[in-house]
């Protein structure tokens, strides 16, 4: 390695968003595809960087370049890309074929985020929904029904079971609300943080996701669908099997599918093919659906496993797209139901007091 008096500065990690990682990897392709020098490409890159950590990023890449570093090796130590955009990379500059493998690169970041919009999708209108008819449910519980109780025991009423109980939650939340409300947000959110963002945790949120009808088919579509593009995309930029399906792997999120690619690994490590391996792996079915597996299995007899993987990955994206647009049109009617019977839940342990003072009356 080169020295050119510059010894590089420890770079701490910093928070760069999706955007502006993709955005590295698609221009940076453009440039060197132009012929410009890899010092100048980062510069024009660090001139157009909207975000200071992204500044930071491209300046210590110069460094390090400037010190004898690979352009791989620069990236590698910036911990700015993905452990697939980086295998990627290495191929590239160890083949001649750096542009072609960063344009693969971009593409395959832009399908990651594809992919998991489609989740975020079908889940974010129901999320919502659900939200707004629990703030709604708690402000009419925590301002209305106190009220009403006050002109049910000047009128003396008599009260069925359900008005009670609903009054007695307004009560409770009238004395305690400033107290309990607050804690049972900061319960859930702790909740909601350890069941989907806690590294060590979130494989539980994920289980949940994939027991649920619907979003758990979701979920297996989208998972597939990477499956099929991701592998053949490595595999068709020259990276050997194994480690392309420990790639694979490493950019799953969920557990069960982390497992199976790692088992896959390490089987066809052990010179089993990816028919016995699959064959050997008890619940693989469950998986991989029994006609993608038939597909892989023809692809590695034929030697264009790399085709046919992205041929699954387009095809599951396909059906990716139907689920989501099904489970959005099958959630609004549930919602309804849903909203409908809270709704009719307050109005029933409003109107039936008054209905019976009104029958009082007329007696």
């Amino acid at each position: 390695m080169k020295d050119s008096g510059k010894s590089p500065v420890k770079l701490h990690k910093v928070h760069v968003s999706r955007a502006e990682r993709e955005y590295f990897t698609e221009n940076l392709g453009l440039l060197l595809k132009s012929a410009v020098p890899v010092g100048s490409a980062l510069d024009s890159l660090a001139a157009t960087a909207r975000t200071k950590p992204m500044r930071r990023v491209l300046a210590q890449m110069q460094v390090d370049i400037e010190a004898g570093s690979s352009l791989a090796d620069a990236i590698e130590r910036s911990r700015l890309v993905s452990s697939q955009t980086l295998a990627l990379i290495h191929l590239g500059e160890e083949s001649g074929h750096l542009v072609e493998n960063l344009q693969l690169a971009a593409q395959q970041e832009e399908k990651h985020h594809v992919f998991q919009s489609k989740i975020r999708s079908a889940l974010l209108y129901p999320g919502f929904v659900l939200t707004v008819t629990m703030l709604v449910a708690l402000g009419v519980a925590w301002f209305l029904l106190p009220r009403l109780s006050q002109t049910f025991a000047q009128l003396q009423v008599k009260l069925p079971l359900i008005t009670k109980i609903m009054i007695g939650i307004g009560l409770f939340l009238k004395e305690h609300g400033l107290i309990v409300v607050p804690l049972l947000l900061i319960i859930f959110g702790l909740i909601a943080y350890i069941l989907f963002a806690a590294p060590k945790t979130k494989w539980i949120g994920r289980r949940i996701l994939f027991a649920i009808p619907g979003v758990g088919r979701l979920l297996r579509e989208v998972e597939v669908a990477q499956f099929g593009y991701l592998l053949g995309t490595l595999l068709e930029a020259g990276l050997p099997i194994t480690y392309a399906v420990k790639l694979v792997a490493g950019a799953s999120t969920a557990p069960q599918y982390q497992i199976f690619y790692r088992y896959l690994a390490v089987s066809l490590e052990d010179g089993y093919s990816i028919k016995d391996s699959l064959q050997r792996y008890k619940g693989s079915a469950k998986l991989l659906p029994a006609s993608m597996q038939q597909m892989i299995i023809a692809g590695e007899r034929s030697g264009s496993l790399s085709s046919v993987l992205l041929v699954v990955g387009r095809t599951y994206e396909q059906k990716a797209d139907i689920t989501t647009n099904n489970l959005e049109t099958i959630m609004e009617p549930v919602l309804l139901v849903m909203v409908a019977g809270g709704v009719l839940l307050v109005a029933v342990s409003v109107l039936l007091p008054i209905y019976s003072l009104l029958g009082g009356l007329n007696s």
